[in-house]
């Protein structure tokens, strides 16, 4: 290790080196190395169980004003499997650190350069004498690769979590490869399931009545017409992004026996639909008429009934707070619907405001693919672009 390395990288390596990847994240050292820390600065820290073996650890630095509504830095310890470990340049947990400063390993973009930013951030704040008005808490989610159904959505129905009484609760965003920082108001919905055809069975020697097959072939083309039709939108159209039309993909096939002769009575085309909140309800109807249309019902794995969408105004005072200190921070940034889903929508769907925000500018987008990285520079910025944004948002009175 660089004995002139800055104090918050090594940390930040330290913290990635943490194998948290699924299918079985060691969340066990991850919650000692986070208790250390917060012991370390003499902060508070507790654990709310969500599982066995799935820990939500807070942190707490109390405010001069206690009473006000509290801050929430939350981000979450694990991060995606690795995929093919032929297909990385490093070790995936190695937390190599080239020569431009690249630090490569699995969580170093989603989203644990966000965790130690939020820590360092608020440890420079409170070395440096700043006492802030509100509470501010640092919380730290198991499962968010996976749905956060054993992490944040637990958590927040929880008496553990209302006694925080949180105003503000801030979250990841992603990289973008501009000068813009982007910074995230809502999330797209989710709708994972499948389309199943039911029919009648019958010998492949005939024209089997009913069959599954041709109502599955109709509903394929149903998909792929609308995927082309929202790929146009985003082309035709340079103001949209990602976040702002549908996307659709199919993700399985199944159906039929190993004997090909025989038609199955029941086929499954399952897929990943993704759909803004302001166009949930046309999307809604327009499955309902495909099913009609199609003779097929839909098997539901993940359905997102609620649009929680957190409203940037000057009516919002934390967003006021927010924005001035990115722009005295010198920050240009863009305000977006996130493309995927974080534990945020868990927040908002909450009635609370929350805000995704990961200061990677000038960065190629790397989450979930080999190869992820984060340039130290980028890392160090983000640190006192965070450090500014956290006085200014838990100081508004």
């Amino acid at each position: 290790m660089d004995t002139d390395e800055h104090r918050s990288t090594t940390l930040f390596r330290d913290y990635l080196r943490i194998r948290t990847d699924h299918p079985e994240p060691d969340y066990a050292t991850c919650r000692k190395f986070l208790e250390d820390y917060a012991a370390g600065n003499g902060w508070t820290c507790r654990v709310f169980d969500a599982a066995p073996n799935r820990p939500v650890v807070i942190m707490k630095v109390e405010g001069k004003k206690p009473e006000l509504p509290s801050i929430l830095l939350n981000s979450h310890t694990d991060v995606a499997c690795i995929g093919k470990l032929e297909d990385w340049k490093y070790e995936p947990f190695s937390a190599h650190k080239d020569e431009k400063g690249d630090i490569y390993a699995r969580g170093s973009q989603d989203m644990k350069c966000v965790g130690i930013q939020h820590m360092e951030a608020m440890r420079e704040l409170c070395e440096a004498g700043d006492k802030l008005e509100r509470t501010v808490y640092l919380s730290f989610q198991p499962d968010e690769e996976i749905g956060g159904d054993l992490g944040m959505r637990v958590w927040i129905d929880s008496d553990d979590f209302k006694s925080l009484n949180v105003g503000c609760a801030m979250d990841e965003g992603l990289a973008n490869t501009e000068e813009e920082m982007k910074v995230y108001y809502c999330e797209r919905m989710m709708r994972w399931g499948f389309f199943v055809a039911k029919g009648e069975n019958g010998y492949g020697s005939c024209f089997v009545k009913n069959a599954p097959g041709p109502k599955i072939h109709k509903i394929l083309g149903k998909i792929l017409e609308f995927r082309e039709k929202q790929e146009n939108r985003l082309i035709n159209d340079s103001t949209l992004t990602d976040g702002d039309v549908c996307t659709v993909n199919i993700s399985a096939l199944q159906g039929g026996e190993a004997q090909l002769n025989m038609t199955p009575e029941e086929m499954r085309v399952g897929f990943d639909l993704r759909v803004p909140p302001k166009e949930q309800e046309a999307v809604d109807l327009m499955l309902e008429e495909w099913c009609r249309e199609c003779d097929v019902t839909i098997v539901w794995d993940q359905f997102q009934k609620e649009r929680g969408i957190t409203t940037l105004d000057s009516n919002n005072s934390y967003w006021n707070a927010f924005s001035k200190a990115l722009e005295e921070s010198d920050v240009k940034y863009k305000v977006e619907q996130f493309p995927g889903i974080t534990d945020m929508r868990f927040v908002r769907n909450a009635g609370l405001p929350a805000i995704g925000f990961s200061p990677m500018n000038n960065t190629p987008l790397l989450l979930l693919g080999p190869n992820e990285s984060l340039n130290e520079g980028i890392f160090l910025r983000g640190v006192q672009i965070y450090k500014n944004v956290i006085k200014a948002v838990a100081n508004v009175l």
